[in-house]
């Protein structure tokens, strides 16, 4: 089977996505598989994130947006509303549409885990809203 020149316009291939290192997280870097640069998608965003020992993400806010982690590789603890669960591999947590999450990597191998966000996030690392009992009250290794 031969390749096209030009790749099929709704194939993403992440080893062809530029990575960013998100705003008020630690030793992560996401990739942006689906979304409107990508794809042209308007409802949702797909991304591949990669959290390094010691990683996560502190206390902060998707303003109308919900959110879905699904780990794909290392452990995981995370703080939703209130609850705190570990994961595994294969786990899917879910975050609510204006929720505070707090994510932490628990293994000593990085953390992979595909992020879905409806409607689209569109994070960028100069960009960030925190919500301010939760940043002062808890937070993520360093």
């Amino acid at each position: 089977m031969t390749t096209p020149a030009t790749p099929p316009r709704y194939l993403v291939r992440s080893a062809r996505v530029p990575a960013y290192q998100p705003a008020n997280h630690q030793h992560t870097h996401n990739q942006r598989l689906i979304g409107p640069e990508t794809v042209g998608a308007r409802q949702m965003e797909v991304l591949l994130g990669t959290l390094h020992a010691g990683g996560g993400a502190l206390p902060h806010a998707h303003p109308g947006v919900e959110q879905a982690c699904y780990l794909l590789e290392g452990t995981a603890r995370a703080q939703v509303a209130g609850e705190v669960f570990d994961m595994l591999p294969g786990d899917l947590g879910f975050v609510p549409a204006d929720g505070a999450p707090v994510f932490t990597v628990t293994s000593e191998t990085p953390v992979k885990l595909l992020v879905i966000y409806s409607p689209p996030y569109l994070e960028s690392p100069e960009r960030v809203v925190r919500f301010p009992a939760a940043a002062s009250s808890t937070a993520a290794p360093a």
